[in-house]
């Protein structure tokens, strides 16, 4: 019989999984709600916050270290309010703390560890800390709040003011759009950060950044740029060859720790890998590189296998950590191999393997470990061992599935089954974008079912959205990304399906968030809800990083939907956002990459395709499968639809394509060919 914890904390309660795996520490941690901070206030407490996730490795090396210490556990327990925040349930307060740990030490991480005010006001941020120092800074900062609080007070309230300062949106004087020109001498500044050998930046950790790389692939096509198109396929290549891209069972990790790709960072979130399906679907479109092509058909076969719920919806991230054969947890035990297994399990194809998949120096990571990781092109090992490539992409095959098969025998990762809004919004988006340019039907299938249990769990009854759903309940109200998404999503989603539920849907959506989420000053919109008021800041995102910001998704979303809608006057509300964010693009392209996207396709033609009567399916597909990103479609078999791209265009016993620019169209085509010519001349 399992013995049962010494300790349990009010976390016991809570659904999230990284604060289930707190629940039995003895630190009193109770989860962030309005009672924990008015207890605070009344007792004059200070509060400390303590903020990570589930796969987040060093959250768990403090956990062990401090939070599962007696002696540690009996100094927070007497002098602090102590929360536990899961960052993925609520960006809202992470984003505030995050602001003030960069402005007090320069630099950010996970875990987050924030003392405040009892009002929420932070004085004091650290990321990992050991654990005498984290005694010793814990009593210090106590006894200073005794003997001079004001000290801390007056610190916290300019930090508090700082936070606040750092985060506001100055409307530039200038009234223009970014022009190409603009643009074009943006990405030549950039590209002298790029690493044009391995790809992404010249540095380590690298990050896949698929949104500054969906940009550079749509600039590169557009421009018949060849020095951008090569660093973008060098870029996807060496990505998808690396470490950091799981070649046994598909899906990325988060980051490698190094310049080549090699050693990630082991956890596998659903956020990444929904992107990067996006981005290697749009870039094999481009480019028929049939690499980019099976590597998203090998992420979504990960999200199948490892993060799909029976109801459809998908979880959230798989740990970093997992039992090792001496039953000790360890940061990437799960995908590492030792030669003496390979040889074992695979015997006769052992050299092919090793040479594809550098089982020597290269591939070496640390304690007898080796992460797989390519180096070459396939032909090149064919010729050495003198097999044509076919069999040799045979034999790589037949190699990893039984890789596969004695993977499965190790204990696996720990599994955050929190389901979250906004990531299956972007995992959504790059399944319909998969089923666009890869032509699988099972995609498609996989989307509506996803989009379905959104709508079905995931709205509220004012017609909102929650963030969060575990265990059949739904709980938390709904962020700006959470909307951004899903409406980026659905409107990705009626191009493909051709349902105009889903167009209405991302209407609905889009009015909801200019109605709740609006700042008027600037014309973006805030994180949190106009009416949520329990943060001492409200904040504007804007910057993009690995995931791109809310308001530049919505952003892309008014763009989209000013063409379905023109009477909605969503351009207005663009235009206002472009210009309040014009000084910011232009000052740091690398880190506004989603609105420089938009400001490219806001400056080039755009086109609104259209076609109606009974073979518009076929019509879409043939049409579609063509890398367009300066194209939205609409289509339909009947003349009856409210949509305005669709009214009087009917023609019985006629399947007609229509090409149009700002609603004005050229003649009708019946051939699809034809159609694409118009898009690809001036008109």
């Amino acid at each position: 019989m399992a013995e049962s914890p010494k300790y349990t904390n009010k976390l016991i309660e809570e659904s999230s999984p990284y604060l289930l795996q707190h629940a039995h520490n003895p630190v009193n941690w109770v989860a962030w709600n309005d009672e924990v901070l008015q207890q605070a206030k009344e007792e004059q407490k200070l509060i400390l916050i303590s903020i990570g996730y589930a796969a987040c490795h060093w959250c768990h090396v403090m956990e062990h270290e401090c939070f599962e210490d007696e002696e540690v556990a009996k100094v927070m327990n007497s002098n602090f309010i102590n929360i536990k925040i899961d960052r993925e349930e609520r960006p809202d307060i992470d984003h505030i703390y995050m602001d003030a740990l960069q402005m007090m030490t320069g630099s950010g991480g996970w875990p987050l560890n924030i003392l405040a005010l009892p009002n929420g006001k932070p004085f004091w941020g650290a990321t990992f800390v050991k654990k005498q120092e984290w005694i010793q800074v814990l009593n210090q900062l106590q006894q200073l709040y005794v003997k001079d609080p004001n000290k801390i007070i007056d610190y916290a309230n300019n930090m508090a003011q700082g936070l606040t300062e750092i985060n506001s949106i100055s409307i530039g004087e200038s009234q223009n759009l970014i022009q190409k020109i603009e643009i074009d001498k943006m990405v030549a500044d950039w590209s002298n950060f790029f690493d044009t050998f391995l790809g992404g930046y010249k540095r380590a950790p690298k990050f896949m950044m698929p949104v500054n790389l969906n940009f550079l692939l749509h600039y590169g096509y557009v421009q018949k740029d060849t020095r951008i198109n090569e660093y973008v396929n060098t870029t996807l290549t060496r990505m998808a060859w690396g470490g950091i891209f799981d070649h046994v069972g598909g899906g990325f990790s988060r980051y490698s720790v190094d310049t080549k790709w090699h050693v990630p960072h082991f956890e596998k979130m659903l956020y990444d890998n929904g992107l990067l399906i996006s981005l290697y679907a749009n870039a094999y479109a481009a480019t028929k590189n049939i690499l980019y092509k099976n590597v998203a058909e090998k992420c979504i076969s990960f999200l199948e296998e490892e993060l799909l719920d029976k109801s459809n919806g998908l979880y959230s991230s798989l740990d970093a950590d997992s039992l090792n054969a001496n039953n000790h947890l360890e940061e990437g035990a799960f995908y590492v191999w030792q030669k003496h297994e390979l040889i074992e399990i695979l015997k006769d194809d052992y050299l092919i393997f090793a040479d594809y998949f550098n089982i020597n120096s290269y591939g070496f990571w640390e304690e007898n470990n080796y992460v797989l990781i390519r180096d070459h092109e396939a032909i090149e090992i064919a010729k050495k061992h003198s097999i044509s490539e076919a069999i040799l992409k045979q034999t790589i095959n037949n190699c990893l599935i039984k890789l596969k098969a004695e993977r499965e025998k190790r204990n696996r990762p720990r599994l955050d089954d929190k389901i979250l809004t906004s990531w299956n919004g972007l995992a959504l988006k790059g399944l319909t974008e998969a089923y666009r340019y890869l032509e699988n039907e099972t995609y498609l299938d996989l989307a509506l079912k996803n989009a379905h249990f959104i709508l079905n769990n995931m709205m509220t009854k004012d017609g909102g959205l929650y963030r969060n759903h575990k265990n059949g309940k739904s709980t938390i109200e709904g962020f700006l990304e959470d909307y951004a998404s899903v409406i980026n999503a659905f409107l990705e989603l009626y191009e493909v399906s051709f349902d105009e539920k889903w167009l209405n849907q991302s209407l609905q959506l889009t009015e909801y968030v200019i109605k709740n989420f609006s700042d008027t000053d600037t014309g973006l919109f805030f994180f949190t809800p106009n009416h949520n008021d329990h943060l001492i800041r409200k904040t504007l995102e804007v910057a993009d990083n690995v995931i791109p910001s809310s308001n530049s998704i919505m952003a892309h979303n008014l763009h989209k939907l000013s063409k379905y809608f023109p009477e909605n006057h969503f351009e207005i509300r663009l235009h206002q956002m472009m210009k309040t964010m014009n000084s910011s693009i232009l000052e740091n392209p690398q880190n506004h990459a989603n609105w420089l996207h938009l400001s490219l396709l806001m400056s080039q033609e755009y086109y609104e395709v259209v076609s109606i009567g009974d073979n518009f399916k076929l019509i879409c597909q043939t049409l579609q499968k063509n890398y367009l990103p300066n194209v939205i479609f609409a289509a339909s078999n009947s003349e009856i639809s409210e949509l305005p791209l669709l009214m009087n265009r009917y023609v019985k016993n006629k399947t007609l394509i229509y090409v149009c620019k700002h609603g004005t169209c050229q003649m009708p085509v019946e051939d699809p060919n034809t159609a694409l010519k118009l898009i690809n001349s001036e008109f």
